[in-house]
């Protein structure tokens, strides 16, 4: 893969009111008949009657890295604007779309978005900000690195519905910090046309959408991340695109027969597919990851439906993305400057996270991603909760990411590899609900009874000392309740606000503090963020009373998990393999009689496991 050259490409000023428009269009040439407009208006002005925006005739060449190529210069403080009191000629932002007309119908297709654009506006409109003032790093940018893979704590969060945009969330940053996160999964920011929407049939790419800000906006949240130590990845559409995208609208109109850039190209879910086949689909997608790896200073990416564009650990598709993507960070790694954030002795600590869960241990094996979401330990959480106990051995398995290697060396690049770990995301129901519902007016109001808010706390407890990177979805730490269907419109269209009031009650406290407890027991034991882990599957012993039993062993710790999934207190044996004080994690330091003494090694013991709860006992040896 190569890089497009953005210097040429979308709407840059080039000197001060001058901005320089360009646009590759495959296959659609002058010398055929074809004419290109950019159609431009003050921002200030677009929603005025008497006010017409101004059009500007494209000029077509073809560029040796390119192709075909229409591009213009426009001097906005040296012309004119159509109307006396016209915003026009002044700073500020400036929307703009493309319009072409069809050499064999003459007809005039508008409303043709950029697709480089940096800046966007409402619906369909391109944007560009003259006398754009660009944000300042703060000075010890350059000195944050991203933390290694098995260390993260993930928070997965939509802009809007978090923080009411970047500056709320960035204004939670230190509650996220407090809370024990170090890495931010951001759905999608990539711009749509809708203003309420998951973001998930994109329509630009190389800039924020703007119902969350401009481009420094999104920087001072990544920096402010950065300074207080989480990492931020971009949930990253690649695979399917909005029919209104250029490359899809366009050639759609012209009636061609086939593309240059979309097309059926492994499993098409939704949306328009993209196909990387074409050399110019597979640029595009790459120039995007290092736009905003360099631009933005993201730390990764969370690649959504790969299957959309999998097409094998050689294929043109995902695998070559995620290793080209990962060459370009590794090429850059050595520079002294903010690139050395990923430099981690042998390892790159560049994040890429394939939401791949058709066969989420081949993308682990056979790619460059370095971790990958998997429904199955969801799935198996799901049916215990449900009652049935039988799919506790396999929650023991999944919690032990069974079959999924922990570091590949290919090409002499050594990577370190995992999964995530959840029972809660944006595309599921919240986990309270498989509990106990409550009904209301219309199935998409409906909620989980937070009343039962204790039977969570045994899968938190499992999510934080498995193997694997524990992912919490916004407000799960205090308890959101809120019913996602499994299907249709209603999904992606309402807006799910978080409720900050369920911080402060009750159930809230109750839950935010086990959490708490938990990624704190997680950041202080390196024996849960890697090592050995066990499943005791003894079926007449354990999973029959509901209980899941698993250790996790490092260098000098052992700790053994209990988790009780039934509504009774359960006792079991348990025979430790070490000799020792096992001090209770959770409670132990101020309730000492919930710490075991004087253990010997093969000796018997009974131990106590209260309902829907567990412990974690750790020894020393």
């Amino acid at each position: 893969m190569k890089l497009l050259p953005l210097e040429k490409l979308g709407a840059r000023e080039v000197s001060p009111g001058v901005v320089e428009f360009g646009m590759p269009l495959p296959w659609v040439s002058a010398k055929n008949g074809y004419k290109m407009w950019v159609r431009v208006i003050h921002e200030k002005d677009q929603f005025l009657q008497e006010i017409n925006p101004c059009d500007f005739e494209m000029t077509y060449s073809y560029d040796q890295e390119l192709g075909d190529y229409w591009s213009c210069k426009v001097n906005i403080y040296n012309s004119s604007g159509t109307h006396p009191k016209s915003s026009w000629g002044t700073t500020g932002k400036y929307v703009y779309r493309y319009m072409l007309r069809d050499s064999q119908t003459h007809e005039m297709i508008d409303w043709i978005v950029c697709p480089f654009a940096r800046e966007f506006s409402t619906g369909k409109m391109s944007a560009i900000t003259l006398s754009y003032e660009p944000h300042t790093w703060s000075e010890n940018e350059e000195s944050w690195c991203v933390p290694a893979i098995n260390d993260l704590i993930m928070y997965e969060l939509m802009l809007g519905e978090f923080g009411g945009g970047i500056d709320g969330t960035i204004e939670k940053l230190d509650y996220l910090k407090d809370l024990g996160v170090n890495c931010l999964e951001l759905m999608p920011v990539s711009n749509v046309l809708s203003t309420i929407d998951w973001g998930y049939l994109p329509v630009g790419y190389f800039g924020v959408d703007e119902r969350f800000g401009k481009r420094r906006d999104m920087q001072r949240l990544v920096d402010a991340a950065h300074q207080r130590g989480i990492a931020v990845i971009l949930d990253s559409v690649y695979g399917h695109t909005s029919d209104i995208f250029t490359y899809s609208y366009v050639y759609k109109k012209l009636k061609f027969s086939e593309n240059p850039f979309m097309g059926p190209f492994s499993k098409d879910y939704f949306g328009e597919s993209t196909d990387y086949n074409r050399e110019f689909t597979r640029n595009f997608f790459f120039t995007v990851n290092n736009h905003w790896l360099d631009c933005y200073h993201v730390d990764g990416f969370r690649y959504d439906c790969v299957p959309n564009f999998w097409d094998g650990p050689t294929g043109n598709g995902y695998a070559n993305l995620t290793y080209s993507t990962y060459q370009l960070v590794k090429s850059n790694a050595n520079s002294d400057n903010h690139w050395k954030r990923f430099k981690n002795g042998d390892y790159i600590n560049l994040i890429q996270c394939a939401e791949q869960l058709e066969g989420p241990e081949e993308i682990i094996e056979k790619t460059y991603s370095n971790c990958t979401w998997q429904n199955e330990t969801l799935g198996a959480a799901q049916a215990v909760a449900g009652g049935d106990f039988d799919h506790i051995t396999s929650l023991g398995y999944r919690f032990g990411l069974l079959s999924y290697p922990e570091e590949t060396n290919t090409n002499n690049d050594r990577l370190k590899k995992t999964a995530l770990q959840y029972i809660e995301n944006h595309d599921h129901k919240r986990f309270i609900c498989n509990f106990k519902m409550i009904k209301k007016d219309n199935e998409l109001l409906s909620e989980g009874s937070r009343d039962v808010w204790y039977k969570i706390q045994p899968y938190l407890m499992g999510l934080f000392t498995s193997k694997g990177i524990p992912l919490l979805w916004q407000g799960e730490e205090f308890g959101e309740n809120y019913y996602v269907p499994n299907s249709g419109w209603g999904r992606v269209m309402l807006y799910r606000p978080v409720r900050w009031d369920y911080f402060y009650d009750d159930i809230g406290k109750e839950i935010i503090g086990l959490v708490r407890r938990l990624t704190t027991i997680r950041a202080k034991n390196s024996q849960f963020r890697q090592g050995k882990h066990y499943f005791y599957n003894h079926y007449d012993n354990y999973q029959i009373k509901g209980v899941l039993m698993f250790s996790r062993e490092y260098e000098n710790k052992f700790s053994l998990i209990a988790l009780n999934f039934s509504d009774s207190d359960q006792t079991i044996p348990f025979c430790f393999p070490y000799n020792g004080t096992y001090r209770e994690e959770l409670y132990g330091d101020s309730d000492d009689a919930l710490n075991l003494k004087n253990v010997l090694s093969g000796a018997d013991w009974n131990l106590v496991i209260p309902s829907n709860f567990g412990r974690i006992w750790t020894v020393n040896f």
